[in-house]
């Protein structure tokens, strides 16, 4: 079956998938994904900065990337908000160390004093969201945080972290963060702290798992995962939910990473 496309009809394919995303939608998703720090805490503001630092760092092996943002939040004193806030120049020094594959410590640094830029001169995450969304998309967002997120004093080298959808970028590991914060799910593992963005804006977090599935259902027909690709994928499935099209991140990511579909 490899690589085949499989042929069902609409109410067919929205059948199977919508099966899917129950199966996969519940909290025994959260013991193998990076959700689950951010679910450590409870605070709003702590729950966003892990989620965010926890998404950038989600590229390749899951194992790593859950071990690399634990110890991340250790850095932080189990405490991402105050840390972000009220450190002095002194406390970063403990974050030189820490590495994930390409993001090093001086990018961690970086991070963190954006990230304390964003709350104390852009009234937060959340707030830089939600100002800039389009009709029907998050993307223009995405690149409006990012412009904002480096407007101070930066290294140039940081700026690899952060996707910016409209140089054609998928921005996979930021569209998953924004699942994570506007979607509410009622299963308890995404948030859905988010109140003013609506889950219709949100994107798949496209990666090789979601692609190779989504073009095996003939949801997805162009061959590289990028920013087209992504554009696409979401009109197919805003064809199938058009409130809640993310859902199926669920079921496409689940047949791929743990069913091999």
């Amino acid at each position: 079956m490899k690589g085949k496309q499989i042929k069902l009809t609409k109410s067919e394919l929205k059948d199977f998938l919508d099966t899917k995303v129950i199966q996969y939608n519940n909290p025994k998703f959260i013991e193998s994904d990076p959700i689950q720090i951010p679910h450590k805490f409870s605070k709003k503001e702590d729950i966003e900065i892990a989620g965010f630092l926890t998404a950038t760092i989600a590229w390749g092996n899951r194992k790593s990337i859950i071990n690399n943002a634990n110890r991340l939040m250790e850095l932080l004193d189990h405490s991402p908000f105050d840390f972000v806030l009220n450190h002095q120049e002194t406390d970063l020094e403990k974050l030189l160390p820490f590495v994930h594959r390409t993001f090093n410590g001086n990018d961690c640094i970086q991070f963190i004093k954006s990230l304390q830029h964003i709350y104390k001169n852009h009234d937060g995450l959340e707030n830089i969201f939600s100002k800039h969304t389009e009709f029907n998309s998050l993307q223009k967002s995405i690149s409006k945080f990012k412009s904002t997120f480096f407007e101070i004093e930066h290294l140039k080298r940081s700026q690899k972290h952060v996707s910016d959808p409209l140089k054609n970028s998928a921005a996979k590991r930021i569209n998953m963060f924004l699942r994570w914060m506007v979607r509410n799910d009622n299963t308890g593992v995404d948030f859905g702290i988010w109140n003013s963005i609506s889950p219709s804006l949100l994107s798949c977090p496209l990666d090789v798992h979601s692609g190779n599935v989504a073009r095996k259902l003939g949801l997805l027909k162009r061959k590289q995962n990028d920013g087209k690709a992504l554009t696409e994928l979401d009109i197919a499935l805003r064809k199938l939910d058009p409130k809640d099209p993310v859902k199926y991140d669920f079921a496409l990511f689940g047949l791929g990473v743990f069913e091999g579909f």
